[in-house]
C-alpha cells in the first residue's frame, strides 16, 4: 500500500505524532537524527502546510508522498524487543544529494522556524544515498570556518573531530526527499536535559555502505528513508524498563497487521497464543528475530 493526503498512510503518520512516546528517525545505517519529546515538553503543530511538530530543542517536518511505503516489524533481543515502522521509498525515487565533501547549499529556506530560513546550510559530504546530513551557521565567523573547510571529504580525510565539534556548537538538520529532522543546538548539557532531538554520525558503520541494518525486513526495491519507533509496551523512552502496557502492545499488533509481512504477523500471532511456529514460516533471519520478539512478549505478558 502506498499514501497520499487521506489515506491510511497518511493517518498513520498523524496519529503517531499525536503520541509524546513515539519517536521519529530519518537517516541511514550509521548517520541519523531522531525527534523525541518529554510526554509534558510544550509542542505546537507546524503553520506552514507541513505535517510535524516543533519544540523548543528541535522539529519534525514532512509531506506524504504518493509513494510512501511504511514497514512495519519487531526484532527480537537477548533482553527483550524493538518495534518500528522504516517509511520506505522506491530505490528510483529516494536519492539525494549524495555529496561526498562538505559543500555551502546557500540559505536554509525550507527551515522550519521563520528566523532560520536565512540561516547558511552546509552538506558535511557523507555521501549517502537517501539523506543529506547537514550543518546549519549563522554567525559571520562560523559561516567562515565551514567555507574554508568546503570541498574537502572531511570524514574520507580524518577530518571528523572538525566535523563533531563544529556539530556541538551548530543546528544539525536531516534532510530526505519527504522529511526532515532538525537538531537544535544545545545550550544546555544534553544528558540532562530528558529524552529529545539528537544525532549521530559513525564512521566506522557508513564505511559498511549499508542503507539499514541487515536485521530490518525490507522488501527488494525499496529504501528505508527514516523511521517511526512506536511507545514501547515494556520500556520507556530512555529504554528504562516499565510495567507491560498492554494497550500499547495491541496498538502495535494493529499496526503490523495493516504494515507487517504476513508471514512474520502470522508466527507472531501463533507465538502469542501459546503455539508452536510453523516450521516452513520459521526459516531465515527475519522469522527467528520475529519469533525471538514475540516470545519476548510472551514471557513479560504471563510472566
Amino acid at each position: 500500500m502506498t499514501a497520499g493526503p487521506g489515506t491510511a498512510v497518511d493517518a498513520l503518520l498523524r496519529a503517531q505524532l499525536a503520541d509524546p512516546a513515539c519517536t521519529w528517525s530519518l537517516g541511514s545505517y550509521g548517520a541519523g537524527a531522531v525527534f523525541a519529546r518529554d510526554s509534558e515538553e510544550p509542542a505546537r503543530l507546524l503553520a506552514d502546510g507541513r505535517i510535524g511538530l516543533l519544540t523548543a530543542r528541535g522539529g519534525l517536518a514532512f509531506t506524504v508522498p504518493p509513494d510512501l511505503r511504511p514497514v512495519a516489524y519487531e526484532t527480537g533481543f537477548t533482553d527483550g524487543w524493538s518495534q518500528s515502522v522504516a517509511l520506505c521509498l522506491p530505490e528510483a525515487a529516494c536519492a539525494m544529494g549524495r555529496r561526498t565533501v562538505l559543500t555551502e547549499l546557500g540559505p536554509d529556506a525550507a527551515a522550519i522556524r521563520p528566523q532560520d530560513r536565512l540561516a547558511a546550510l552546509f552538506d558535511v559530504g557523507l555521501g549517502l544515498r537517501a539523506v543529506d546530513a547537514c550543518l546549519r551557521v549563522v554567525d559571520p565567523e562560523r559561516i567562515g570556518r565551514l567555507r574554508a573547510l568546503a570541498g574537502r571529504p572531511l570524514l574520507a580525510s580524518g577530518d571528523v573531530e572538525i566535523l563533531r565539534a563544529s556539530a556541538s556548537r551548530l543546528d544539525r538538520i536531516f534532510l530526505t526527499r519527504f522529511a526532515r529532522i532538525e537538531v537544535f543546538a544545545a545550550e544546555t548539557d544534553p544528558a540532562a536535559a530528558g529524552v529529545g532531538p539528537r544525532s549521530h554520525i559513525l564512521p566506522s558503520w557508513l564505511r559498511l555502505g549499508r542503507t539499514h541494518a541487515a536485521t530490518a525486513p525490507i522488501p527488494q526495491g525499496w529504501v528505508p528513508c527514516g523511521a517511526l519507533h512506536p511507545a514501547h509496551p515494556a520500556r520507556d523512552g530512555s529504554g528504562r524498563p516499565i510495567p507491560f502496557d498492554a494497550g500499547r502492545h495491541g496498538a502495535f499488533g494493529r499496526v503490523l497487521d495493516a504494515w507487517g509481512d504476513p508471514a512474520l504477523v502470522a508466527l507472531r500471532r501463533a507465538i502469542l497464543a501459546g503455539q508452536d511456529p510453523d516450521t516452513v514460516r520459521a526459516d531465515g533471519r527475519f522469522a527467528r528475530l520475529a519469533i525471538r520478539a514475540a516470545r519476548a512478549q510472551r514471557r513479560v505478558m504471563v510472566g
